[in-house]
């Protein structure tokens, strides 16, 4: 059966329903019909160069937190946008809800907020906002992407915080201001008393023992306003993940609690990060807050795939204090060869400074060496045991070259590193 062009123009026109048209003609009329809809959509659709979008920075978040990120889009334009706006934030940047649909009336804005929870810590960005504008039935779209930028500052979590209070409390007992009083050596003179039995004899002040016709010692506390230099290794080593954590950020957890632990304590502290240059340094020379500052010089440090220049950290360290300090080097006691880098170098350090290694030692260590319930459990124990022997045997060249090691599994680097400090204050060492 013929059908004149006119009966189908008279069909998209809906003059006569296409119903009345048979077979294929029929389908291809209502193909028809839906194109000119969509296209009718399409041009009812506001044109997207009327439509502009600007961000508000984020700024920083701690990598255990969330932020929002606050997007405000604009149309000029003489219809209403009835839109899709996507924000192009990198996945590790945890965009709860990028894609969200907005009703923009003519002349007006409209804000977006999407709510980001980051997984990687650094600094992330997004560079554009696409945005798709839809006509009225929803059938056809326009769509651009636009120019957008934004940056957000990943920071530590400090998840070692907790410990800060029951460390301060250690350290005030220490330096007097508790009611504890603590008998020990120290470097600056306190105070005068009598004689107790188990009183060291070397504090004993003999010319006031003298006047008063009764044995009378020195007290002392530690000395307050020493140097402490934390320098830490961004190195290839410090890309090992333990624990599901990599090194570098156990590092940087036990550097923050030593640090924060340090200024309250009355000390001055330089923080620097360095493999074959220096990568980020912080102090609390500068102005501001100690950890506001050493949480921002932090954020965008990786691990860099290269060996540490160990002979020029005495350089650095000589860069930050001429005189005695607390130098903290946070590396690793399994990279490398260490009798050619680690072992000479901790030995030059400790005949100007108070040196301190600490390191990170994998729990799975000591899983593996309990482990013996098969052959290849048996070899898996004895290569654990051949590591931590090689770890000891490391340890304990540096103690005999006078270095104080830490070595400790993740979770207990950052407390065990802030007892090391305050048995060094407790024992007069600084």
């Amino acid at each position: 059966m013929a059908i004149s062009g006119r009966f189908v123009l008279l069909a998209l026109l809906g003059l006569v329903p296409a119903a009345l048209l048979p077979g294929w003609e029929s389908a291809t009329v209502l193909l028809l019909l839906l194109a000119a809809a969509a296209l009718l959509d399409l041009g009812l659709a506001v044109p997207l160069r009327h439509v502009s979008v600007q961000r508000n920075d984020p700024g920083s978040v701690p990598l255990s937190g969330s932020v929002e990120s606050v997007l405000t889009v604009a149309n000029a334009g003489r219809r209403a946008l009835r839109g899709l706006v996507r924000d192009a934030w990198q996945p590790s940047a945890g965009a709860q809800n990028p894609c969200q649909r907005l009703l923009v009336p003519a002349g007006e804005r409209r804000k977006m907020t999407v709510t980001l929870r980051p997984t990687r810590r650094g600094e992330l960005a997004a560079e554009h906002v696409t945005v798709r504008a839809f006509g009225p039935l929803g059938l056809a779209a326009r769509q651009r992407t636009l120019p957008c930028p934004g940056a957000l500052k990943v920071l530590p979590p400090f998840t070692s915080r907790r410990h800060l209070p029951s460390k301060l409390r250690q350290l005030r007992e220490l330096d007097g201001r508790a009611a504890v009083q603590i008998r020990g050596a120290g470097t600056e003179f306190d105070s005068l008393r009598d004689y107790v039995r188990g009183d060291d004899v070397r504090s004993i002040d003999w010319r006031a023992t003298a006047r008063r016709s009764a044995v009378v010692v020195r007290t002392w506390r530690p000395e307050r306003d020493r140097r402490v230099v934390i320098l830490l290794d961004t190195s290839r080593t410090a890309a090992a993940r333990i624990a599901d954590e990599p090194r570098l950020d156990t590092g940087m957890e036990a550097a923050l609690l030593l640090a924060v632990l340090a200024e309250r304590g009355g000390d001055r502290v330089d923080f620097l990060a360095f493999d074959r240059r220096l990568r980020a340094r912080a102090g609390s020379a500068a102005k501001g807050n100690l950890l506001g500052q050493l949480v921002q010089a932090m954020a965008p440090l990786d691990a860099e795939l290269i060996e540490l220049d160990w002979p020029q950290i005495p350089a650095q360290i000589r860069s930050v204090s001429a005189h005695r300090s607390l130098v903290v080097l946070l590396t690793a006691l399994d990279g490398g060869a260490p009798e050619e880098g680690l072992l000479p170098m901790a030995a030059q350090l400790a005949q100007e400074h108070v040196v301190v290694v600490a390191s990170v030692r994998d729990p799975m260590l000591g899983e593996m060496q309990r482990e013996r319930s098969s052959a290849t459990g048996v070899f898996r124990a004895a290569a654990a045991e051949r590591a931590l022997l090689e770890r000891e045997a490391v340890s304990a060249q540096l103690r005999h070259a006078g270095v104080e090691v830490v070595d400790a599994e993740p979770s207990q680097l950052p407390p065990a590193l802030a007892d090391a400090y305050i048995r060094l204050k407790a024992a007069g060492r600084l």
